[in-house]
């Protein structure tokens, strides 16, 4: 007992620390998901062909990409004409807070500093030589196995994949300083931001985005950025069932009741409206990669404090929509979604899937928002009583 009081006591002085403990969680971005969330799906979260950053470095099976990552970094030094000791230098300025958007660094990166910054060298210049890809430079072989056209083709899709995995995260700090330092001027953040939205989004995006924290922020970002729809100002107020078990009905019930569905004029996930009874919702495109690529922006928003949860809320409502085939049929023609897996099937059991660990704040909620604006506006609710209507 005695040795017990000595050890809580020492904790309750340690207490103190508390603000730097904040300041530690507040610095953090990018995650090693725990086992309750990868045990979901696990290959959803793991990298197929390249390591990037410190969480995944020398699994044997990424090993192959390591001499294409130094290639790229040495095409990327020799083309700058910069000497390698400016990026050093401008990267060691920031190491510290560079270590600390890890939330798991293991003792080799957080003891070695030097060879956590050549890590961030190497995979930053990887990284940036594929966001811009040699279209503007043609200093790679014709038949180079990655640079090259026929490269590209098989490889690329493979790359996007890995670059949108929450563990697979570079601090956008790194890419920030590598052009700095290579053009030799401070970019405007949406500089490098319109080079991964360019990268991810064919044609480009419309919207600013501000200032990120890794390409896997921006790429959310793209999807919740948008002019906010305005609504109609409320003429009596709705009253909603907030316990988490309540469901919104699923698309075929949806039309059953009256209520038709439409696709949103953008891809933003804050479009949302219903009005004279129609529910419109932005497009979502289905294809290999739409579930891992969900799954992460998830977990990202889950694990980050301030994310915001627009990209959980979204998918909750669609697996709301989606009981089966039936309903991923009825969401195409729609236009709400595209299935590009072909099987109706396949698109359900994939939101069937996202359901099952999804958190959703009841209270901060677009859809909830949305809908209820529609209802107070003197909109007739479902026909059905028995159904409720949430977020």
């Amino acid at each position: 007992m005695e040795d017990w009081v000595v050890r809580v006591n020492e904790e309750l002085g340690k207490m103190e620390a508390i603000p730097l403990e904040e300041q530690k969680w507040r610095r953090q971005s990018i995650y090693m998901l725990p086992a309750h969330v990868t045990d979901l799906d696990k290959e959803a979260y793991k990298p197929r062909v390249v390591s990037l950053g410190p969480y995944h470095h020398n699994l044997q099976h990424l090993e192959p990409m390591e001499e294409h990552k130094q290639r790229a970094f040495l095409h990327f030094m020799r083309r700058s004409g910069v000497a390698l000791q400016h990026y050093a230098n401008a990267l060691e300025e920031v190491v510290q807070d560079l270590k600390d958007q890890y939330d798991q660094l293991k003792p080799m990166w957080l003891e070695d500093t030097s060879s956590f910054l050549k890590l961030m060298i190497v995979d930053g210049c990887f990284i940036l030589e594929i966001l811009r890809r040699p279209t503007t430079f043609k200093d790679y072989a014709p038949n180079d196995p990655i640079f090259s056209n026929h490269g590209m083709l098989y490889i690329l899709p493979f790359l996007r994949w890995d670059m949108l995995l929450l563990e697979n995260q570079v601090p956008l700090l790194v890419l920030t300083k590598l052009i700095e330092v290579e053009k030799g001027a401070p970019q405007p953040d949406e500089y490098l931001n319109k080079l991964v939205l360019n990268f991810f989004h064919s044609g480009g995006h419309a919207w600013q985005v501000g200032r990120c924290l890794h390409i896997l922020d921006i790429y959310r970002k793209s999807l919740v950025t948008a002019p906010r729809i305005r609504q109609r100002r409320r003429r009596h107020p709705i009253h909603w069932n907030n316990t988490a078990e309540t469901t919104f009905p699923s698309a075929s019930e949806l039309l059953d009741t009256g209520i038709r569905l439409n696709r949103s004029k953008t891809h933003s996930l804050r479009d949302i409206s219903f009005h004279q009874n129609t529910l419109r919702l932005p497009e979502i495109i289905v294809d290999t990669t739409t579930k891992s690529i969900l799954l992460n922006l998830i977990a990202f928003e889950r694990f980050h404090v301030g994310a915001g949860n627009e990209v959980s809320s979204y998918m909750f409502f669609l697996t709301s929509l989606i009981k089966g085939s039936q309903d991923v049929s009825l969401l195409s023609s729609c236009g709400i979604i595209r299935n590009n897996l072909g099987n109706d099937e396949d698109v359900a059991e994939i939101f069937n899937l996202l359901g099952r660990d999804i958190i959703v704040d009841p209270e901060n909620s677009l859809i909830r928002q949305s809908v209820q604006g529609g209802l107070s506006n003197g909109e007739k609710p479902l026909q059905k009583e028995t159904v409720p209507v949430a977020s």
